[in-house]
């Protein structure tokens, strides 16, 4: 492939896996675009390796994956040429925008901590894992988008790790299904909740609670990230914050859901992120093109 057609196939793993990030990646302008389509595609394709469900894919053999994909990885920041459409596209994004091996190793780091590691006694045991899969994810966007100042850093891993932890709490049953457990343990202990109240699907009071406590605390990482959007540049600050806020709509749907996360997954409609993405235009009145690129998206 040419490196042109390897972005283009980060694109289209980007929208056949995640609509809401897929959405708010439009738009972008064309040339960080590219950028986030296969930063976004590097990071699905370790979790690929994570969650693969073949019978013969055992801890070790997905560790076995993740460290062959490492080794690729790095040869391909290293740039040594390599097959793989995704790690060509990556590696040329890393060069580009300055992107170190440092970040990308501690996101690897995360991604084998998954083939071992199935509970978290503790939020801050949590945070470490956080801090790979997520907030260094955050890292690697300031530079795709040109954000220079140093404050702004904290605020970028607030959001990762804000958007992480939806994903948590929108994706219990289907992590239990994994045997993984995202929420920590300490807090099932504090509403008592047992493991097998969470195995069999159980939503009754002490779940509730327990739900209400992490949203607040996602929501709170929100906050910290919204108060770093003023140092992304204009022209690519918009598509941020819609993202932000569409995670964050997650929330409010599983509240609107009664906490119901066994029945069915929780998500918005595409009119509902027109909804939002209109409504962050409104805010941002100095994103004139940011809402053209919207109006576009909602006519095509």
């Amino acid at each position: 492939m040419r490196l042109e057609e390897c972005y283009e196939f980060c694109r289209a793993v980007q929208r056949a896996h995640s609509r809401t990030y897929y959405f708010s990646t439009r738009l972008f302008p064309p040339e960080p675009r590219r950028h986030v389509h296969a930063l976004y595609a590097f990071t699905r394709y370790a979790d690929e390796i994570v969650d693969d469900r073949k019978e013969d894919a055992s801890a070790g053999a997905r560790l076995e994956a993740l460290e062959a994909f490492e080794v690729g990885t790095m040869a391909a920041l290293d740039s040594e040429e390599v097959e793989d459409p995704i790690l060509r596209a990556f590696a040329s994004t890393a060069r580009e925008r300055g992107i170190g091996q440092g970040p990308v190793k501690s996101f690897i780091r995360s991604m084998k901590m998954d083939t071992y590691v199935r509970r978290y006694p503790t939020y801050e045991d949590l945070e470490e894992y956080m801090y790979g899969s997520a907030a260094v994810v955050g890292l690697m966007m300031c530079r795709i988008l040109g954000v220079e100042a140093e404050e702004a850093l904290s605020h970028a891993e607030a959001l990762g790790g804000a958007m992480q932890l939806t994903n948590f709490l929108r994706d219990v049953s289907e992590d239990g299904e994994r045997g993984r457990i995202y929420l920590p343990l300490e807090d099932l202990e504090r509403f008592g909740y047992s493991e097998e109240d969470l195995r069999t699907g159980r939503v009754n009071e002490a779940f509730v609670e327990l739900m209400r406590f992490e949203i607040d605390r996602a929501r709170l990482l929100y906050l910290i990230a919204d108060q770093g959007m003023r140092h992304i540049p204009r022209g690519r600050r918009y598509p941020v914050i819609v993202a932000r806020h569409l995670y964050a709509a997650i929330l409010k749907r599983i509240e609107e859901l009664d906490y119901d996360v066994f029945s069915g997954r929780a998500g918005t409609t595409f009119t509902e992120k027109l909804r939002v993405a209109a409504a962050c235009a409104a805010r941002e009145p100095g994103e004139i093109l940011a809402r053209g690129r919207a109006r576009r998206i909602a006519t095509a």
